[in-house]
């Protein structure tokens, strides 16, 4: 007769994200724009698998659903429909996961994570706080962790192979990388704040992106000196980090930096004179539209 030696609680391995700032827009505007009687927006995360294994999630689209306490329908015509139409214009990104906007994950999110366990093997499924719960928009990403009993069995004196046994899944939050150059980083602190006053003009801008890195510049002067007198232990990576960024900067005299600095700054009021210039036409030219077909 069989009997079982020990009992083992098994996970799946985690993986790691990486999301473009573009997603985490879309999403955005995916629930502004939702029906009345919708609670929360899901839909399908593209992208591809790095070598390293990484999942970069570069785009999405959302997907029309219906759900309560019990049960969820996904429009899966609509899906492929779609899926058709962004793989003509990208072809080399595919399905990777999914998204839904609230905090955590749902008893419904379950339901919908197997049909894209179907489309597409593992997917990753990120979530967007868009109800501000802890002050801020929060993103994170989990997989699906199949727990699983591994039993091994004897019989007859002799060890027979393990039975696996599943029990549940469960959602396991995995690192989450979320990049993005500095403009993109300005709208998205707009983003993550539960109100705002204006959108902030690129002079505004740009004093936001100089401050942010004057005190980045300060803090690693401060780091420095820590070092140096011996209050902080050195650490060998973050100086190659330090080097390597040094390094990177373009070897020019203070002059010429400055003349490139304000040369760009320039180039930016010129360009916001332009638009001015522009809105306020086309603004007095709607206004004599008007006019003329009251006259």
């Amino acid at each position: 007769m069989a009997v079982s030696e020990r009992t083992v609680l098994q996970f799946s391995s985690s993986l790691t994200a990486k999301v473009h700032p573009l997603v985490i827009f879309n999403i955005c505007d995916c629930y502004v724009r939702r029906p009345d009687q919708t609670e929360r927006v899901i839909g399908t995360l593209l992208g591809s698998v790095l070598p390293d294994g990484t999942v970069d999630i570069r785009n999405s689209y959302a997907v029309p659903h219906s759900e309560n306490s019990e049960q969820v329908a996904l429009d899966i015509d609509y899906h492929h429909n779609m899926l058709i139409s962004q793989q003509k214009v990208n072809p080399k990104e595919v399905i990777v996961g999914w998204y839904s906007t609230g905090l955590g994950v749902t008893g419904c999110s379950v339901l919908i994570h197997d049909f894209y366990s179907g489309e597409v093997p593992n997917p990753v499924h990120l979530t967007v706080d868009t109800g501000f719960s802890n002050g801020e928009g929060t993103v994170k990403a989990y997989i699906s962790s199949i727990l699983s009993l591994r039993e091994n069995q004897q019989a007859g004196g002799r060890q027979a192979a393990d039975r696996q046994l599943q029990l549940a899944a469960q959602f396991q939050e995995i690192p989450l990388d979320l990049r993005m150059v500095e403009a993109e980083r300005v709208g998205f602190d707009i983003l993550k704040t539960t109100m705002t006053d204006k959108l902030p003009t690129d002079l505004e801008g740009m004093e936001a992106s100089m401050e942010r890195l004057l005190a980045l510049i300060d803090d690693v002067y401060k780091y420095v000196d820590n070092v140096d007198e011996g209050r902080v232990a050195p650490d060998n990576s973050v100086g190659r980090f330090l080097w390597d960024a040094v390094e990177s900067l373009p070897k020019l005299p203070p002059a010429a930096f400055d003349k490139l600095v304000n040369d760009s700054l320039q180039d930016n009021m010129l360009l916001l004179y332009l638009s001015s210039i522009t809105r306020t036409q086309l603004t007095l030219a709607e206004k004599l539209n008007t006019a003329a077909q009251v006259l």
